[in-house]
């Protein structure tokens, strides 16, 4: 989904509305916990209900892949379920590593998993970033600043303030 095809989107819906699919087991209905395909179904039914207004889902990867094999293929199994050209698909994944690794995980997330978007921490620099850059027509959604109480530890830390960040985290 390009940026014109995403504006339309908004447009058409009038919303803004991502909708996040961090599944996570131990929270599903009583009536999912143990079945099988609780997290696919739970997902199911979000999507139905939400898809005339959303124009996004972002799909939190840490909730997939702490389940193994299962998780991936529910992972993708829910991807399967977003109508492409209805909202913009988000791996939450906030992928940060260099060269060849960042390029295998564009690749995973862009054209294994077909996701339009992925979220990806710059933290190594302009080489966690560039392999993602090089998929055309995909969204890379870079972490800048973000809410947690941890963010000061780091991203809000002056520069010559080390020698306090260390005390703090040690």
């Amino acid at each position: 989904m390009n940026r014109k095809e995403l504006v339309e989107l908004i447009r058409r819906k009038k919303s803004f509305l991502c909708v996040g699919l961090d599944s996570d087991p131990e929270r599903l209905p009583a009536h999912l916990k143990n079945d099988p395909n609780g997290i696919f179904k739970f997902n199911e039914a979000i999507i139905k209900a939400t898809l005339p207004y959303s124009v996004s889902y972002k799909l939190n990867i840490a909730f997939y892949e702490a389940q193994g094999i299962e998780g991936w293929e529910t992972l993708r199994r829910t991807i399967e379920l977003i109508p492409r050209h209805e909202a913009l698909i988000i791996a939450d994944a906030k992928r940060g590593d260099i060269g060849n690794t960042a390029a295998q995980y564009a690749k995973a997330f862009f054209t294994k998993l077909n996701c339009h978007a992925v979220t990806i921490n710059p933290y190594m620099g302009k080489d966690s970033v560039t392999p993602f850059l090089e998929f055309k027509d995909h969204w890379s959604i870079v972490l800048g600043l973000t809410s947690n109480p941890g963010a000061a530890d780091i991203e809000l830390l002056k520069l010559g303030k080390m020698d306090s960040m260390c005390s703090r985290l040690l």
